[in-house]
């Protein structure tokens, strides 16, 4: 009588590690893309959130017919976050009585948000009743400027025309426009 071998399936060792040098070289190619891809997708929810905010304090301000403005909430930095508010004594800074519209939180730490505008000695854009940026001086005198939000390699530009017109643009890609 000839006794049956039983033979376990399964991998052998040298099976095992060909796989798991498979999956690290995979690994290692996916996970840089990956993660580009998450900044990249990150610096568009934060740019989109910032353009919105632009144009909800300009819709506001025709709504309302009166001033209203978008500041840092702490006064110093864009990407602690931000405040659309009815500025009623031009101060830059909501008020306890000063209706605040929309408050956005603090961004990823990473994020850089660069401002340059026309009247820099505050952080603010001002939306005038005729949806126009106007300046500190005089609600006559508009505010252009930009916002560059940067975030690793990847960057966007949020660009302010002297009407009050908000536009998003790739610096990498529209050099000449942006």
């Amino acid at each position: 009588m000839h006794s049956k071998i039983k033979w376990c399936s399964g991998f052998s060792v040298v099976e095992l590690m060909a796989i798991l040098a498979i999956v690290g070289i995979a690994l290692s190619i996916g996970i840089p893309s990956f993660r580009s891809m998450i900044q990249n997708q990150r610096l568009a929810t934060a740019t989109n959130a910032l353009f919105m905010s632009v144009n909800l304090a300009r819709s506001e301000a025709i709504h309302r017919g009166t001033r209203v403005d978008l500041v840092p909430k702490d006064g110093l930095k864009w990407n602690n976050g931000w405040v659309v508010f009815i500025d009623e004594n031009n101060n830059q800074r909501p008020d306890a009585d000063e209706i605040i519209v929309y408050s956005h939180d603090a961004l990823d730490r990473e994020m850089r948000i660069t401002p340059s505008f026309t009247d820099s000695k505050v952080q603010y854009i001002a939306f005038n009743g005729t949806g126009r940026t106007r300046t500190n001086a005089s609600s006559q005198t508009s505010q252009s400027g930009n916002w560059l939000l940067e975030l690793g390699p990847q960057s966007r530009k949020i660009v302010i025309n002297f009407l009050g017109r908000p536009r998003v643009c790739n610096p990498a890609k529209e050099t000449a426009t942006c």
